[in-house]
């Protein structure tokens, strides 16, 4: 069994019934929805098929839906070529009666009052950095941008402007109506893009309860880490968010490619030490979009990211376009066992956390209990799943068993590492839930009669103490 979980995003490549299914039982844990694309009608049935097969299956697949986020587009009235040092007249629409007649090489952002932060020496971005501009001059309510390299600018192309303070929502009118959709269908988690503070976060929390009331249920939140300004507001925006996404594509535009790894890595271990699910995404396997097989530098790059001990591994038009998502799906669940199974991956003392409290002490010390008696697995009882989420945070070489009445705890499993659920609907009793665990597990093959293994029992509604039963020998 692979710890470390695989994200596929879903589209025309892998959308039916019969193809998720080949997917799951190649690894795939997440799936992920873009609602960059497709309407609500195709979304849901994806989430339906997703639903009807993790009941068949009996194993946890969660549902990320990735909002779409407030994207800057270039409008112009046909696309122009420009040339290196070729000055540029840049507007938005709030000013576009301002824009001049006789100018050809002019651009109006879509979005009003964009410009107002843009200053003298702030790059412009265009078509993920195909076409950079870097602002010579500033004019009443425009800039004027030199060109830096040649390039054509077409219409509806997407913006980015790494270096301006922008005041932009976090929900554009389109993301608000695709959160209440999601919420609707109960999906497990929400991708908020352009993130850029910890106030974007409440601001989408603040959001959810106006939509469905306090008592929700809600979806948990991934903040993806895409802007300059996130990487600035890394540490309060992890400490606000459920769980983190590397997002490499926009970030290697906004920051510069040789320090992406680097981030990730820095993204990675913040986020371990707040206990927060973290994703690694965007081209993992691009190749094989195309290509049955990855290229020696992208199985290192999975590799290396089950190295970090991130929770999940991400694809996207591999699996959502690609000639080949199944082999893509069973391409990095390889990387991800042999990785697992090899020395680099292990963990010589216990990762750090940035808070403590008694029941982080707790944890850790059923952790250190079951390195130390070399225990099979850990059998844990959470409501919430907070307990798991902390465990899972120490990496422990045993196997992670979690048994849970709440079925939203459950389908939230699918996303974190190691974790290996099973749902009890209805059965909040420690004993018999325990009892149920350890049996279904023996069935499953996941453990023997004889094996050693350390119980915890995590708060629930009717007992809001902890309680480590300790050392259990399989019968």
């Amino acid at each position: 069994m692979k710890q470390t979980k695989i994200v596929a995003t879903i589209g025309p490549a892998s959308e039916s019934k019969e193809m998720l299914r080949v997917l799951v039982e190649s690894g795939m844990n997440v799936t992920r929805l873009n609602f960059s694309h497709g309407e609500h009608a195709w979304h849901k049935e994806v989430i339906n098929r997703v639903r009807e097969l993790s009941n068949e299956l009996k194993t946890p697949i969660s549902i990320l839906a990735d909002l779409q986020g407030p994207r800057i587009r270039t409008g112009v009235e046909k696309e122009f070529t420009v040339e290196k040092d070729d000055a540029i007249w840049v507007g938005d629409i709030a000013y576009a009666d301002l824009r001049p007649k006789d100018e050809e090489k002019a651009i109006l952002l879509d979005m009003e009052g964009i410009i107002d932060g843009v200053k003298v020496g702030h790059s412009i971005l265009i078509e993920d950095g195909t076409v950079e501009l870097t602002v010579i001059e500033e004019g009443e309510n425009h800039v004027v941008a030199a060109a830096k390299n040649p390039g054509i600018i077409k219409n509806r192309k997407g913006v980015i402007l790494p270096d301006s303070e922008l005041k932009l929502s976090i929900l554009s009118e389109k993301d608000k109506k695709d959160l209440k959709f999601v919420l609707e269908e109960g999906v497990d988690y929400v991708g908020l893009s352009f993130v850029g503070s910890a106030e974007d976060v409440k601001s989408v929390r603040k959001e959810m309860k106006e939509m469905i009331g306090e008592a929700g249920p809600f979806p948990q939140l991934v903040s993806k880490i895409e802007r300059k300004e996130a990487v600035k507001n890394l540490i309060s925006i992890i400490e606000e968010t459920d769980a983190v996404m590397v997002a490499r594509g926009d970030l290697g535009i906004e920051m510069p490619e040789s320090e992406v790894v680097i981030l990730q890595k820095q993204i990675i271990a913040e986020s371990l030490r707040a206990a927060k699910p973290v994703i690694v995404a965007t081209q993992m396997m691009k190749s094989m979009t195309e290509n049955p097989r990855p290229t020696r530098a992208e199985v290192s790059d999975v590799s290396n990211a089950v190295i970090d001990h991130a929770d999940a591994v991400m694809l996207s038009e591999e699996s959502a376009m690609g000639k080949y998502p199944v082999e893509a799906v069973a391409m990095m669940t390889e990387i991800i066992q042999k990785t697992e199974a090899s020395p680099f991956d292990d963990l010589y003392k216990a990762l750090d956390l940035n808070f403590r409290n008694d029941y982080a002490v707790m944890i850790r010390s059923v952790y250190e209990l079951a390195k130390s008696f070399n225990a099979k697995a850990i059998l844990i009882l959470s409501v919430s799943g907070f307990t798991a989420r902390l465990l899972s945070h120490f990496r422990p070489e045993s196997r992670l068993l979690i048994a849970t009445s709440e079925r939203a705890t459950w389908q939230q499993m699918g996303l974190v590492w190691g974790m290996d659920a099973y749902l009890f609907e209805q059965d909040t009793n420690y004993d018999t839930m325990m009892d149920r665990l350890m049996r279904s597990a023996k069935e499953d093959g996941k453990l023997d009669a004889g094996d050693r293994v350390v119980v915890f029992l995590g708060r629930t509604p009717e007992n809001e103490t902890m309680k480590l039963v300790g050392i259990r020998e399989v019968r």
